[in-house]
């Protein structure tokens, strides 16, 4: 799995954290799978197979983000999360769900 991490702005947006996640497989049947997990760990997420958001709550507090999605590869922004959740342990979780 190849992940790509960097740190920035866009467009007055502070983007926290922000990564690429290879994945194998159809879009649809990752989406469900994200949905699914996220759902259980009392989370929200609305989207599709190209592009969408979501916000899950921590015991530290909330993380939100979106994603967008180009043949294998989704592209994730964290643009909220708990100054105590780095960006890497967020990356970590979400390969884990993607899996």
């Amino acid at each position: 799995m190849n992940v790509n991490f960097k740190a920035g702005y866009i467009s007055q947006t502070i983007i926290m954290c922000q990564f690429n996640i290879s994945f194998s497989g159809d879009a649809e049947s990752l989406i469900k799978r994200a949905k699914q997990e996220l759902s259980k760990a009392g989370g929200a997420f609305n989207g599709d197979s190209v592009q969408g958001n979501f916000q899950v709550k921590t015991p530290l507090g909330s993380i939100e983000g979106n994603y967008n999605i180009e043949g294998q590869q989704i592209f994730i922004t964290i643009t909220d999360k708990p100054f105590f959740i780095s960006c890497e342990r967020i990356q970590k979780e979400l390969r884990g769900v993607m899996s």
